[in-house]
């Protein structure tokens, strides 16, 4: 028997009672490898000393003070820590509790912004099909999530939807991938001009695709014709970083590697490493300026933003990334893991396509490798994979409706960021036979 409404109303699942490094323990004493930080959260791993520390001296100093009659030291050094770090221009940090509150913030902001500057008819978002952005109604509505949207599409703000980048299933013979970003940008343009270019406020994307249709990366080039498509209509760039930021993919900043600056960047997961629930929108200084010049005021707020002890922990959190030099082991840690996920599965009959970057990566699954033929989503594959990866004491994210809401498995991994070679390698060694006990189940 339990009181708590689980995520799955049939199935209750283990009871966590410890977690140390790269595992997490069981109430029945089972240890579990955690290659996927539970949704890309755990950068640093299960107790890691100094965040601890750094939680019991702010609880001890302050707990909790309201933002409408406090700031606190925690709250202005963390944002002190992420402007400096920021993409070029960024000014400010806004905390909340959470992913889906970072976007539920960026997109109020971005609405604000251009009433402040008197464009108040902007009233349009422009997103990606088979992305996901959150669960609260805005977030939901620009997701492209069509599994998470579809109980609750009566609720949701009309969005326009284009395109992901997707060159896996979506690059045409022949085509280059610069080609085809370039094509992806032209149908961005083509997307704001027929929703009405002065009506639209922004073009709302992961920089890497997450856990929806499993570690997309862009294509050379994709970001900055983004970028200069955004520019010449005089929409914002709104980034979620959310999974994909905070050193996943090997800078702090997923879209350092795009060579672009967006005026509003999501931010969590990796920000406090579950530590503490934390999330935090990064805005460009003219953001900033439009509402302090203007109403002088965001008109936005929650109970627990800017929480002290989120963000001291938050704090220590980022510390040690940058002093222990992690973002340089996530890219050799990276190509490691991708190394080994290539020469294991790599040539395996049901893997189509493993992809990824830093510690992120993706794992296709299908039928058929030379038609890229899906498995039946009856099959509920990705549920599969995720019992006999647990049965084998490994935690992965495995996710359905991979193509297209509906048809599609792929799994996701995102070892905390302290996984060594021989972690990566049981990780591998273990997952390997969980897949094909799940295809075999079928």
């Amino acid at each position: 028997m339990t009181r708590v409404l689980h995520r799955h109303l049939h199935r209750k699942p283990p009871v966590a009672v410890g977690g140390a490094g790269m595992f997490l323990t069981d109430a029945e004493g089972r240890r579990y490898l955690d290659a996927c930080g539970g949704a890309a959260v755990s950068c640093l791993g299960h107790g890691h000393p100094d965040v601890l520390a750094a939680i019991h001296e702010q609880v001890d100093r302050l707990a909790y003070a309201h933002t409408s009659f406090f700031t606190t030291e925690a709250a202005e050094t963390l944002a002190d820590q992420l402007v400096r770090t920021g993409p070029a221009g960024t000014s400010h940090a806004y905390f909340v509790s959470g992913g889906s509150e970072a976007v539920e913030a960026a997109l109020k902001m971005a609405r604000q912004y251009f009433v402040e500057i008197g464009q108040p008819q902007r009233s349009h978002f422009v997103a990606r099909r088979q992305s996901y952005h959150g669960n609260t109604l805005g977030a939901l509505a620009v997701g492209g999530n069509e599994w998470r949207r579809r109980e609750f599409a009566p609720l949701l703000i009309d969005v326009t939807h284009v395109s992901p980048c997707y060159p896996y299933r979506d690059l045409r013979e022949g085509e280059t991938p610069e080609a085809y970003g370039r094509r992806l940008a032209a149908e961005l343009d083509a997307a704001i001009v027929a929703a009405g270019p002065d009506r639209v406020i922004a073009f709302v994307a992961e920089t890497v695709g997450g856990a929806t249709a499993g570690v997309l990366t862009p294509v050379p080039g994709y970001f900055r014709a983004v970028r200069e498509v955004c520019d010449r209509h005089g929409i914002l760039l709104v980034l979620d970083e959310v999974m994909c930021g905070m050193g996943r993919t090997g800078t702090l900043h997923a879209c350092e590697q795009e060579g672009v600056v967006p005026d509003l960047v999501t931010i969590a997961k990796g920000l406090g490493g579950g530590f503490q629930p934390i999330g935090a929108v990064l805005a460009q200084r003219r953001i900033v300026e439009a509402m302090s010049s203007g109403s002088g005021f965001f008109q936005h707020g929650h109970t627990y933003l800017g929480h002290p002890v989120a963000c001291a922990a938050s704090l220590a959190v980022q510390r040690v990334i940058e002093r222990d030099g992690l973002l340089a082991r996530v890219r050799s840690s990276g190509a490691a893991l991708e190394a080994m996920l290539r020469a294991r599965l790599g040539s395996h009959p049901h893997v189509g396509d493993i992809r990824g970057r830093g510690l992120f990566w993706g794992v296709e699954l299908v039928r058929d490798r030379a038609s890229k033929a899906p498995f039946d989503p009856a099959g509920q594959l990705h549920a599969r994979v995720k019992r006999e990866a647990m049965a084998r004491g490994l935690m992965t994210y495995p996710m359905g409706g991979t193509i297209d809401g509906r048809r599609g498995d792929h799994i996701v991994l995102a070892p905390p960021f302290i996984a060594g070679n021989e972690h990566l390698g049981e990780i591998v060694e273990r997952l390997a036979p969980a897949i094909d006990a799940a295809i075999a189940s079928l």
